[in-house]
């Protein structure tokens, strides 16, 4: 009768400890005399001891930041970049069974592909067509991790750090094609203004008394601040009006 209580005893105490609780957010592999039995489901679960073993995996999206990295772009200018990757598990077994440690693994594979796709895209494409580069390292670095029960969601990136004398390079050739656009906009201007001066000539010179009234509006204009001293030259088109009077008579 001991025995028997003490049998119950024991295999109670087997029980119990061989209760294991798997979390909403995780998925338990189990294995059985070292091979791989299948991947368990959230709640509690029986393990036992010495013939049974398990490991946890978090299924949930993890954002890992991928140090800066060096890099040469395809033009020879040294740039560091550093960037945020975000992936989840889609299969717990492929990810314990297929590689050692996901998570270093995904990170150095990030590392690689980064330092590859900026040496192939010059500087200027770098700068300018971030998220166009950022969505080409996200398919790499997804395809070959898919092997492994991994899917890839995003890649950032976050900065793209140049040298100093880069820098000041950059600053002077934004200088002078800021210049440059205000030189055209000038001419531009310049070319407009013309054009329209031309036009009115055009028409005062064909409408009688229409650089007389102008002359008389420039002048109501001036004369408005009393502080002003007006110098007033007649137009030659007035002495040519007077002289014509004056021929007549």
């Amino acid at each position: 009768m001991e025995f028997l209580f003490f049998i119950l005893v024991v295999g109670i105490v087997i029980v119990l400890i061989s209760i294991k609780q798997i979390n909403e957010y995780e998925r338990g592999v189990k294995f059985r005399f070292g091979k791989f039995l299948k991947v368990m489901e959230p709640g509690w679960k029986l393990v036992f001891p010495i013939f049974e073993s398990y490991r946890k995996v978090d299924i949930r999206t993890k954002a890992v930041d991928v140090p800066a990295q060096e890099a040469i772009t395809k033009d020879n200018v040294s740039v560091q970049i550093n960037a945020v990757i975000y992936y989840k598990l889609f299969d717990a077994s492929k990810a314990i069974l297929a590689v050692e440690n996901f998570y270093y693994a995904v990170g150095q594979l990030a590392q690689t592909t980064m330092r590859n796709v900026v040496g192939s895209v010059s500087l200027d494409e770098l700068l300018a067509e971030r998220d166009k580069i950022s969505t080409e390292i996200c398919n790499i670095i997804d395809e070959a991790t898919d092997p492994w029960g991994i899917k890839v969601e995003n890649v950032e990136l976050k900065d793209v750090s140049l040298p100093e004398d880069m820098k000041r390079v950059l600053a002077i050739a934004a200088e002078a094609e800021r210049e440059k656009q205000a030189v055209v906009t000038k001419a531009k201007g310049e070319v407009e203004a013309s054009t329209n001066l031309s036009k009115a000539a055009s028409i005062m010179a064909q409408t009688p008394g229409a650089l007389h009234l102008r002359t008389l509006s420039t002048l109501s204009d001036i004369s408005s601040d009393k502080s002003n001293t007006v110098v007033f030259c007649l137009p030659v088109e007035i002495l040519e009006s007077m002289k014509k009077i004056g021929d007549k008579k």
